[in-house]
């Protein structure tokens, strides 16, 4: 019997020789446990690589807030049939000077008592002043006050295709002058200028603030 035989005990629970036996741990168990800590390792990846993916996508924002708040909104302004007259005289508020400043004689006339046809008040009528005499080579020279550049000015051009506008240093913006050049031929027709002071006339449409959704 062997020392290391407790006393008393012998048949199968005899120990022979001078060692202690070795234990060891089934095979089966560490590979069972291997296989356990691969498997969580390669979840973590692949739950890691999905949130990267996620980050991605949504520019870094939350997925989470992104699924419980929307966008945030803008108002924008877009057209709307909604109109704002514009403050443009009739022709019979303005009053007219016309003006010569070509060697025809009688031109001045012929071209007020037209535009008086056409509702205008006709002021003075003659020969262009030494600053404009023979010296406006288009259709003609449209003078007004720098009020009247908005208003009077843009309603008297309906009626002379191609004619030049400025401004000058006087105050009443409902008078202005007609200075006709070497190019003049006449007015425009009546029914083109009509057209013409019916489109100047129409309202602008303006802008109403409407709300847009700004992308995520």
């Amino acid at each position: 019997m062997s020392m290391l035989t407790p006393p008393g005990m012998g048949g199968q629970y005899r120990i022979t020789g001078d060692k202690y036996p070795r234990m060891r741990r089934p095979k089966g168990r560490r590979r069972l446990v291997l296989l356990v800590i691969a498997s969580v390792a390669a979840l973590g990846l692949i739950g890691w690589g999905t949130l990267q993916l996620v980050h991605v996508f949504t520019g870094g924002k939350s997925a989470s807030a992104g699924a419980t708040a929307d966008c945030v909104t803008k108002a924008s302004p877009t057209p709307t049939t909604a109109t704002v007259a514009k403050t443009l005289p009739k022709p019979g508020g303005i009053t007219v000077n016309v003006l010569n400043a070509t060697p025809r004689s009688g031109l001045a006339k012929e071209t007020a008592d037209e535009l008086k046809k056409r509702g205008f008040r006709i002021g003075d009528v003659g020969n262009a002043t030494a600053a404009y005499d023979k010296k406006v080579d288009g259709p003609g020279i449209l003078l007004g006050a720098k009020d009247a550049a908005t208003t009077a000015l843009p309603v008297l051009n309906t009626q002379l295709s191609g004619a030049q506008t400025k401004t000058d240093g006087r105050k009443k913006a409902t008078e202005v002058d007609l200075i006709i050049g070497t190019g003049f031929k006449s007015l425009t027709q009546k029914k083109d200028a009509d057209k013409a002071l019916a489109v100047l006339a129409e309202p602008a449409p303006t802008p109403s603030p409407t709300t847009k959704k700004q992308s995520c």
